[in-house]
């Protein structure tokens, strides 16, 4: 069975100002989501489900999904703050949405396939696709077997500022080991350095791979993620800016043995608008790679 690919949508670019997923960067209007669908679809993935907000969904329904309507099956799932397991009921003073596998828990009930997790304002990259959509083709009716597209790190900086990425350890026989969400990142003279808990910057190496958000699992993680879920909400039921994040939830089932990531490697440069500085340069870069072929002019 092909894999399903899960676009994480429901989030707005507080630093770029706006809904980054409905901003047209390619020369037909495409969006970066645009290009992750064409670079799924030709990868080998067979369906499309995005998590987005109620409060978007009929611009979401105009200007994205009527395009990939006769070209892969697509599904809508929803977050909101209130999409919590039964028992539990939200905080009055929450505003903050849970996290990113809060986003991923929304996708239990229409997701039965292995599949993948991305953002939606990530260009990752065509031999990205291929090489998830290949393993994941592979974990058809395993359980707690992972994988996490691990990019350099040297190829996902900005020119505009510092970034946050979370920086991986590996085993000897690639399988993840840690993940550790840096908040600050920048290339200062030629060197990739991160600021570390006491505000001291350290020197990394530039193919150090680290974690864009691009992950495969298989269905069973939908049931670990519930329950750790729980655990999470009863300890942090007074704090109101607490965030549900896919690499604690990997982390845990990594230190508990339920279950391995495998870290593959990509050649594929990530870019995307971190901050509004970022656009010019995204436009530039599409460009550039539809006239060395990789993309046709107009998508869909």
């Amino acid at each position: 069975m092909k894999p399903t690919l899960f676009v994480l949508a429901a989030g707005m670019g507080s630093r770029y100002g706006g809904l980054k997923q409905l901003d047209g960067l390619g020369p037909g209007g495409e969006t970066i989501m645009d290009y992750s669908i064409f670079d799924a679809v030709r990868g080998g993935f067979g369906k499309v489900v995005f998590v987005i907000r109620h409060t978007f969904e009929q611009d979401f329904r105009e200007k994205i999904i009527q395009k990939y309507e006769n070209v892969i099956p697509v599904e809508l799932v929803f977050q909101e703050l209130d999409s919590l397991p039964p028992g539990f009921t939200l905080n009055p003073g929450r505003v903050k949405p849970w996290g990113t596998n809060h986003a991923v828990l929304m996708g239990k009930d229409v997701i039965k396939e292995p599949f993948a997790v991305i953002n939606a304002d990530d260009f990752y990259g065509r031999e990205s696709f291929k090489i998830l959509a290949d393993y994941l083709l592979q974990s058809d009716g395993k359980k707690n077997d992972y994988c996490m597209i691990g990019y350099r790190i040297g190829n996902t900086l900005s020119e505009s500022g510092a970034v946050a990425r979370g920086i991986c350890q590996t085993d000897a026989d690639g399988f993840l080991t840690s993940v550790v969400e840096r908040t600050h990142i920048e290339r200062i003279d030629g060197n990739v350095e991160y600021k570390d808990d006491n505000d001291v910057f350290v020197k990394v190496d530039e193919n150090t791979p680290v974690s864009m958000n691009m992950w495969g699992f298989t269905p069973d993680y939908f049931e670990y993620s519930e329950e750790i879920f729980k655990d999470f909400l009863k300890r942090n039921k007074d704090n109101i800016t607490s965030e549900f994040f896919i690499p604690w939830v990997v982390n845990t089932l990594i230190q508990n043995k339920t279950a391995r990531v495998k870290v593959l490697d990509t050649p594929s440069k990530w870019f995307g608008v971190t901050y509004a500085e970022d656009r010019p340069a995204v436009v530039n870069k599409i460009n550039r790679l539809i006239e060395q072929g990789e993309y046709p002019a107009k998508l869909f």
